[in-house]
């Protein structure tokens, strides 16, 4: 028996929740006792979280004990070393408990009639054991050791509800006990694995290391552990080729081999072939079962083990690093063997490419035909980009030419990233490195580590990164170096480093030419205009981009891709033809999708996020942008998940919603640079909650912080998008020097685009900034109500609206302003935007109209007294008959009236009457 002292605690990543219901489970020990089951698949960190238990259990008796396989067949094994601390409280206990415990802890039998009471002895002993101080029992991997035991355990975990006695227990995922509240622990996210890593490594590995490594650990801490173990210094730096699969010798292999070997050897077999059958064909693996004498019932020990699941549509792995490990424990004989296998059974009509993978992975030496064969089969990504992209892997192990061994790589690594796995495409990336010295070879692999660095990786490098490359492949391949202009304009501009877009508009006209097919023209068109848009050279900008947003519609064949589509959507927006963007976007995601290239899929999302926000769509681009960030996180975009999380957060803030605001900004983290488009997002998103709460100084210094107009520094585009929000919070202070230069940014965009909204958010603009009361404010007023679009932006014509109606009321006309307030009040509350509504109200109010808030029920809105009034008069009594019920004056009465009438919003007792039946017909109109 050991009592808990005080010890430096240790972190325990991803298992906050779990942690939480431990120090629950220990403070309520002092008071009602308590049980906590824990599930989780080896190396998740189970052993850990009884460690910290015991560390977290001052005061408090200890026991501790862990169920062993060897045990196993040995009835209250387990039980017998949990208990052996406290066998001298056995006296404490009744003769008719004392006897058929000490039997049990001796190895003898316990009758099935005798169960009851063992157990309840168990429990006596516990209860005993805390009489002088609570009491922690913990059994680590309960479901190994004896059943016996766990079943008494379960029996005792039921019945501590009186007892300052705690039961902690950790099993596979494969125990199930009724009764006993229990945690699942899941895989660690991508934040928690990187954590894990870099708590282990001699210093913090370089981020597509870490990313990648995070992706081979499956989420398990301990592979994890394991893999931080052997990793050299060449590795963690990201100079070496990475390990593909945790160690087979590390803590988590030799659990899986633990496992493994008590199987029989005809279900070791089937799993083998099940791991490496990929594509999981029901048909497959039957044939190959009849093979070898074997069926696919022999999987049956390894279902009842949890290791998988056997179904009509085939077996699955439910846990993730399952299959690897399974193929990893097998000796190199026993894959060889099993690939073959498969192949055999495996037809050349429809299954020639994953018959090609498995004799590539039985294959002991290079063998270029089947190299070719191959490549071939891959074609280009029909049958799924990872098995494409895993096909040509094979096919450079077999090359026996390193130049084309290279070229391969490099297209598995190009597949990969298209199929949406950054990771594998960053292992490729390594090998590549490692395989191929050609400066072109080099070239093309560093476009795409530029790519992955935009949108997986450190952004702020990936705009040196892609010129670099760009430059030494330009000679041999425009249209590739001009792909890589592009993705290096989108990283300067991600980055906030705008004033390197002009070395790369200078480029992109260098590589023109005249007779450019539809898609390389498209790219020189987008990078062209976007390099004059940001030197304010509108009327070269617009004709160019322009012409980009024609050629993407005309995109037809090879050239229609889902990156031309994304290049044509983005010219849109620059111009300010929001609905083409949007039509363009959205075939953009529509053929992503369809062809699975999941890498484009989030920028698509993205701009479609952005041309709803411009159409006034607001819940529309809040739904893309969620669906946006599903796709990045999915897909390791870490990047553009935060470009959408803070496009949410500005969404969110214009609904003034806060909570869900600021959750999103948390979510970003400190990860995005200053400067970077996440982070302005994220600023902008502040501001206008400033705005809401009338912090008209910060939110105008926040704005005016998102970019340095003249020196190309900081995100000008978010700027401009947030100018109307960054003027209407200048309008309240005494110096706008700020608002002033970026609406005069803003001005020169919105009028060299055919937009009525960008024009009318202009004239509201100069309306804010012109003198208080003056005509000039009035008409520019005026010339945005008349400018903004019937058919969409309904909630910018509301702010409009509002806005006016208050200059009108400041300027001491509130007969006028009404008429705009109630406008603005009833399109906001139909948009569902409430504080914006209220916002109106409280103007109305303040114009000196009896209007009651849109959303409030009368029993809200009223005193006790003046509720009770209310309901009478719906219900049809007069003045005097309600003062006769209610012992008061008919004067009081009338008094009391005029104001539920002014607080209610209504002019007659026939609305107050009509009110009271609608309230009623929900069940409101009784609320106090």
């Amino acid at each position: 028996m050991v009592t808990a002292s005080r010890v430096q605690l240790t972190v325990l990543r991803g298992r906050d929740d779990e942690c939480r219901a431990i120090r629950t489970l220990l403070d309520g020990v002092t008071g009602v006792g308590g049980a906590l089951l824990l599930h989780g698949e080896p190396g998740s960190g189970r052993t850990a979280l009884v460690g910290y238990a015991h560390r977290h259990a001052e005061g408090r008796t200890v026991l501790a004990g862990t169920g062993l396989a060897e045990e196993a067949v040995l009835p209250y094994a387990g039980l017998q070393r949990l208990l052996d601390p406290v066998l001298d409280r056995v006296a404490a206990l009744p003769d008719e408990q004392r006897q058929p415990l000490r039997r049990a802890l001796a190895g003898e039998c316990c009758p099935a009639d005798r169960q009851l009471t063992l157990s309840m002895a168990v429990l006596g002993l516990l209860a005993a054991a805390a009489r002088d101080r609570p009491l922690l029992a913990t059994m680590d991997d309960v479901d190994r050791g004896d059943p016996q035991t766990a079943q008494v355990l379960a029996f005792v975990a039921r019945r501590l509800r009186h007892l300052p006695v705690a039961v902690l227990l950790t099993a596979d995922v494969t125990l199930a006990v009724d009764g006993i509240p229990a945690h699942r622990l899941r895989p660690l996210d991508a934040r928690d694995s990187v954590a894990v890593l870099t708590d282990r490594l001699p210093e913090c590995p370089a981020a597509p290391v870490a990313a990648t490594l995070a992706v081979v650990g499956g989420g398990n801490p301990q592979a994890l552990v394991d893999l931080a173990e052997v990793l050299s210094p060449g590795q963690w730096r990201g100079e070496e080729p990475l390990p593909a699969t945790p160690p087979t010798d590390g803590a988590l292999g030799r659990a899986y081999r633990t496992r493994l070997d008590r199987l029989p050897p005809d279900t070791r077999r089937m799993l083998l072939l099940a791991a490496l059958d990929e594509d999981g064909e029901p048909g497959t693996l039957i044939r190959a079962a009849g093979v070898v004498g074997s069926e696919v019932e022999a999987l049956a020990p390894a279902e009842v083990a949890g290791l998988v699941r056997v179904e009509p549509r085939g077996v699955t792995f439910p846990q993730p690093l399952v299959r690897a490990m399974i193929v990893s424990s097998a000796t190199l004989a026993e894959r060889r063997a099993a690939h073959r296998l498969l192949a055999g059974v495996l037809g050349s009509d429809g299954q020639r490419l994953r018959r090609a993978m498995h004799l590539a992975a039985a294959a002991a030496d290079a063998d270029p035909a089947l190299a070719a064969e191959l490549e071939e089969a891959a074609g280009d990504g029909a049958g799924g980009w990872a098995t494409a992209s895993a096909a040509l892997r094979l096919a450079a192990d077999l090359s026996d030419q390193p130049l084309q061994a290279a070229a391969r790589l490099q297209t598995a690594a190009h597949y990969a990233w298209a199929g949406g796995q950054p990771d594998q495409a960053w292992l490729l990336l390594d090998r590549l490195r490692a395989v191929s010295t050609d400066p072109v070879v080099k070239a093309r692999a560093d476009l795409l580590r530029g790519e992955l660095e935009l949108r997986c990786g450190v952004a702020s490098g990936a705009s040196a990164t892609l010129l670099t490359a760009v430059g030494s492949v330009a000679g041999a391949d425009r249209a590739l170096a001009l792909a890589g202009l592009v993705r290096a304009g989108e990283a300067v501009c991600f980055a906030g480093d705008q004033y390197r877009y002009a070395e790369v508009g200078r480029r992109a006209l260098e590589l023109r030419r005249p007779n450019d097919p539809p898609a390389m023209e498209l790219m020189s068109c987008l990078v062209g205009g976007v390099a004059a848009t940001l030197r304010g050279d509108h009327e070269r900008a617009g004709p160019a981009l322009r012409r980009a947003v024609v050629l993407g519609g005309r995109l037809t064949g090879p050239a229609l891709t889902p990156t031309a589509l994304t290049c044509a959507a983005a010219a849109g927006l620059l111009v300010a033809v929001d609905g083409a963007a949007h039509r363009l976007a959205e075939r953009a995601v529509g053929l992503a999708r369809e062809r699975g290239e999941l890498s484009m899929l989030s920028r698509a999302l993205e701009l479609r996020a952005v041309a709803e926000y411009w159409l006034g769509r607001h819940e529309a681009a809040a739904e893309t942008s969620r669906d946006g960030l599903r796709v990045a996180r999915a897909t390791g975009q870490v990047n553009y998940a935060n470009v959408h999380l803070g496009m949410l957060a500005v969404l969110a803030a214009m609904r003034a919603d806060r909570a869900t605001s600021l959750r999103r900004i948390r979510e970003i983290g400190e990860a995005p640079t200053p400067g970077s488009r996440p982070h302005a997002l994220a600023g902008w998103a502040l501001a206008v909650l400033d705005l809401v709460d009338g912090r008209h100084a910060e939110a105008a210094d926040r704005l005016a912080s998102l970019a340095r107009l003249g020196t190309g520094r900081g995100q000008v585009l978010v700027q401009v998008m947030a100018t109307p929000y960054l003027v209407e919070a200048a309008a309240h202070l005494a110096h706008r020097p700020a608002a002033t230069a970026a609406l005069a940014v803003f001005d020169r965009w919105a009028s060299s685009t055919v937009s009525p909204l960008r024009r009318a958010l202009s004239a509201r603009c100069h309306a804010l900034l012109a003198p208080r009361g003056g005509a000039e404010a009035e008409r520019k007023f005026q010339m945005a109500l008349r400018l903004h679009p019937t058919e969409a932006g309904a909630f910018e014509r509301a702010r409009t609206e509002l806005l006016f109606g208050q200059e009108l009321r400041r300027s001491r006309r509130p007969r006028d302003a009404r008429a705009h307030l109630h406008q603005a009040r009833e399109m906001f509350t139909l948009l569902g935007v409430a504080c914006w509504a209220e916002q109106a109200t409280t103007e109305l109010r303040a114009a000196g109209e009896s209007i009651g808030s849109p959303d409030l029920p009368a029993a809200r809105l009223l005193t006790g007294q003046q509720l009770r009034i209310a309901e009478l008069v719906a219900e049809g009594a007069t003045n005097r008959e309600i003062a006769a019920r209610m012992f008061l004056s008919t004067r009081t009465v009338d008094h009391h009236l005029r104001n539920v009438f002014h607080r209610l919003g209504i002019r007659s007792r026939t609305e107050l009457a009509r009110a009271f039946a609608a309230e009623r017909h929900v069940g409101l109109a009784s609320e106090r």
